[in-house]
């Protein structure tokens, strides 16, 4: 009978938490679901029940990113802003990425502290927002950012550094500041490709003055900076940016070239319905070994473009390979001349 009763109490609930999502009432539907992440907590289903919370409050994280964090759905920057800004409104998760066990810790633990962060505030807490991305081209930085706005539900603006950064002497600073009380009226993700072309570190032999004054600009910002919205810097040469710099971030993330195994994966995430031999998929992965994401990823797109213009259904595996071990080619050759 007990057990009846429990099973007439989740009905109930269920019953419930639809009604209240059919009269759009989320005061209730988050109450209610509460009551039955409590319930289960109870029965002794801890993990089932912190899982229930975890999805409550991103819910509660998406809703408030509408509303009440000044993020306004399809928003679109106007006026000089946007020649400043870029939106899009990005559909990617962690989970469409291939990521080392490491950096996929550091990137969950922003989205949980992200998703608390009402929570987190409330005791006075800072949730990590800040991050800066280093590592080489290539490596998934740039997709990082997109999965971060996925998974938040909030809008990607790119900061376009070449309107930014102009020659006339306090335009930039000017425009930074547009950005900036942008970051505090819209919540989102806010990226900095390139970030060295404005971090690089002051007393620099092409150090200049402007430049100088557009890093001290930029230090003052983000450390006076206490919005919702997360902030992301992503530089290739993290050796050439000012010491300063790393003391405004919350994390520092480090990307690399993606191991063998990582290989491994990436390749069976994109070409499960073209290559159904574990073997050949493991001999293309040590062709593949060396090379970036962004490498790997462009030379199965063009492999699958030509299986598609022939109608094959299977990709052969010896015309990827050629694909790839191109890519290995071109980056032999250019080796030399990198930083």
């Amino acid at each position: 009978m007990r057990d009846n009763g429990q099973i007439m109490a989740n009905g109930d609930q269920l019953k419930a938490l639809l009604r209240s999502h059919a009269e759009g009432d989320d005061r209730h539907f988050y109450s209610v679901a509460m009551q039955m992440a409590a319930h289960e907590a109870k029965q002794g289903h801890g993990k089932l029940a912190e899982e229930l919370r975890e999805l409550i409050d991103a819910a509660k994280a998406r809703s408030n990113a509408s509303v009440g964090d000044g993020a306004i759905p399809l928003t679109r920057p106007k006026g000089e802003l946007a020649g400043l800004l870029s939106v899009s409104y990005p559909s990617l998760r962690l989970s469409d990425m291939v990521l080392s066990e490491s950096l996929q810790q550091s990137l969950q633990r922003v989205l949980k502290e992200q998703r608390h962060l009402s929570k987190l505030r409330s005791h006075g807490l800072h949730p990590r927002r800040k991050l800066l991305l280093v590592g080489p081209s290539g490596t998934g930085k740039t997709m990082t950012a997109s999965a971060l706005a996925g998974e938040l539900g909030i809008p990607l603006f790119v900061v376009r550094l070449d309107a930014l950064i102009t020659k006339f002497m306090g335009e930039t600073a000017a425009k930074l500041r547009q950005v900036f009380d942008a970051v505090t009226s819209t919540r989102g993700v806010y990226f900095f490709d390139e970030f060295d072309a404005i971090g690089s570190q002051r007393g620099m032999a092409n150090d200049v003055g402007e430049i100088r004054r557009i890093l001290n600009s930029f230090l003052l910002m983000i450390e006076q900076d206490d919005s919702n919205s997360v902030i992301v810097a992503a530089t290739n040469h993290p050796d050439i940016l000012d010491e300063a710099l790393f003391r405004r971030f919350d994390d520092v993330v480090e990307y690399h070239v993606p191991s063998k195994a990582e290989v491994q994966a990436l390749l069976r995430m994109r070409l499960a319905v073209y290559v159904r031999s574990k073997k050949d998929l493991a001999d293309l992965a040590t062709d593949a070994t060396g090379l970036s994401h962004a490498e790997i990823a462009r030379a199965i797109d063009d492999a699958v473009k030509e299986a598609v213009m022939h109608d094959q259904e299977i990709i052969p595996v010896e015309a990827l390979r050629f694909l790839l071990q191109q890519r290995q080619a071109v980056r032999r050759r250019t080796a030399g001349g990198k930083d």
